[in-house]
């Protein structure tokens, strides 16, 4: 038979589309055609495919030779497709069996020495592979991606010969076994480290517990960064359907690796990164910090010297935990739920505010330093921490205060509960979700309608500061929202180094 159908997967942000390799042999000059709108690094694929069948031990066909990559309207790009052009001219050719590659997808780059060599995104095809029924063939080095989803039937040849040989004899293939996960090491960074912010710790403790974004304010030095760090230490390890979300948006990079199996993400980009860099984008486009961050932290340190524009496309991600990137070749729907925490000073010299030291900053430098952060941005912000100077004496003698062992005690538990009740944590509530589990009495609503019109509150900050209480409640173990967790939450959203107040 002249003609052979292969299938392989697509590369489109974290989708694995399906890709048939139609390969048709006929009479003519000896020439190879590649049609369905594949890019450079795909056209040249004919150059790599040729020398590794032959050096793999095959016949190169000298024949008229027309690959079509359907469907035709969606971009093809890299060297993934290799091993499935590579199979499909073997099958035409009548070299390998038809029936042999039938239940099969090949994805593989190919060395002209006919090695396998790895690509990026193989997490999703593996994931859509074993929806499709089939089984999945790639190279020795994404074996344990590949098999990571539950059930997967992974083939990892080290070389095109080794893989036609197991074809011509199924009893001989070796099926990768999927690689135990092994042991999330998180660098332990204790809060007893940062002396005299109680307050703050405590805050930190809330977000996490609830995955609430907190901003922290104040003067430097005091301890705003070393806060932030320690937060990741709080946060359980991901479950395996998050982990597989997560794995997924990193193979999509080429950045897969299985000793961060379940393993939390942290991110922490520069303030001058780019709009693109930070949300995804690019001319294919990718994703950015905010979908590496997917179900871990984002911290933006020196929030205010982000250029503006720059923060401000973090609005809608922080809203509904999902970035759609638009270009003009190609569209991505990117996964983006993500714990924001960020730092930043009061003013351009960042004493405003400091009891022991004066502010140099003119009330115009202030104002314009305030105007970087949006009020749309700070509205999304759930908790906002004033972190002062704390005094002298507990530097030099320190107080014992809240461990991280403990704290991540107090969110374990809280997560427990927060999963058992309503499927998600508290900060991702929905509207609906939150009347049913945050519902408040009389005295606690009137006391929150007075807060909302004395500090002129949005819609969205009344239900952050509800998300927030009853997170507060969770940890201090009440089935209801008391009044002491609703003025504690109220506390975090008014704050006076960043209002003027």
């Amino acid at each position: 038979m002249s003609l052979a159908i292969i299938h392989t997967r697509a590369h489109v942000g974290i989708d694995a589309p399906l890709v048939r390799v139609e390969v048709h042999l006929s009479s003519g000059l000896p020439a190879v055609n590649i049609v369905g709108q594949a890019e450079t690094a795909v056209r040249e694929s004919k150059d790599r495919v040729r020398s590794a069948i032959i050096n793999a031990g095959f016949d190169y066909p000298m024949q008229r030779i027309t690959i079509n990559l359907a469907p035709a309207d969606l971009p093809k790009e890299g060297g993934r497709f290799d091993l499935a052009i590579a199979m499909g001219i073997l099958v035409a050719s009548q070299q390998i069996p038809d029936e042999s590659v039938t239940r099969l997808e090949f994805l593989a780059e190919l060395a002209l020495s006919s090695e396998l060599k790895p690509c990026p995104g193989v997490l999703s095809a593996a994931v859509a592979c074993q929806s499709a029924e089939r089984k999945l063939v790639t190279a020795l080095p994404n074996a344990d991606e590949a098999a990571m989803p539950q059930g997967a039937r992974v083939m990892a040849p080290s070389n095109l010969n080794e893989l036609c040989q197991w074809l011509f004899y199924p009893e001989k293939i070796q099926w990768h076994q999927r690689a135990k996960a092994p042991a999330t090491t998180t660098q332990q960074l204790d809060l007893k480290d940062v002396q005299g912010q109680e307050q703050a710790k405590r805050g930190l403790v809330i977000a996490a517990a609830g995955f609430h974004a907190a901003l922290l304010a104040g003067p430097p030095g005091t301890g705003k960064t070393m806060l932030a760090k320690r937060l990741h230490a709080l946060l359980p390890s991901l479950s395996e359907e998050h982990a597989m979300e997560v794995g997924a948006i990193r193979s999509s990079l080429g950045e897969f690796d299985a000793k961060q199996w379940q393993q939390v993400p942290w991110r922490s980009p520069h303030h001058t990164s780019s709009a693109a860099a930070l949300v995804g984008g690019g001319r294919m486009p990718k994703a950015g910090e905010i979908s590496r961050a997917h179900r871990g932290v984002l911290f933006l340190d020196e929030l205010a010297e982000f250029p503006r524009h720059v923060l401000d496309s973090l609005r809608q991600p922080l809203e509904s935990g999902w970035v759609h990137v638009v270009r003009a070749q190609q569209q991505l729907h990117l996964p983006a739920k993500f714990l924001l925490i960020a730092a930043t000073n009061p003013c351009p010299c960042g004493y405003y505010g400091d009891a022991e030291v004066d502010c140099r900053c003119s009330p115009t430098k202030v104002a314009s330093y305030r105007q970087r952060l949006s009020g749309p941005l700070l509205d999304r912000i759930d908790l906002q921490l004033a972190v002062q100077r704390p005094d002298s004496k507990s530097i030099l003698r320190p107080v014992a205060g809240m461990d991280s062992t403990a704290a991540r005690i107090m969110v374990a538990k809280a997560h427990d509960l927060q999963i058992q009740r309503q499927g998600c944590f508290n900060g991702e509530l929905t509207s609906d979700q939150l009347q049913q589990v945050a519902g408040l009495e009389e005295a606690e609503q009137n006391l929150l309608l007075d807060a909302a019109k004395r500090f002129v509150m949005s819609p969205r900050a009344m239900h952050k500061v509800l998300r927030v209480a009853r997170t507060i409640a969770d940890l201090n173990g009440e089935e209801s929202i008391a009044r002491g967790a609703l003025l504690e939450a109220l506390s975090y959203r008014q704050l006076s180094l960043l209002s003027g107040t």
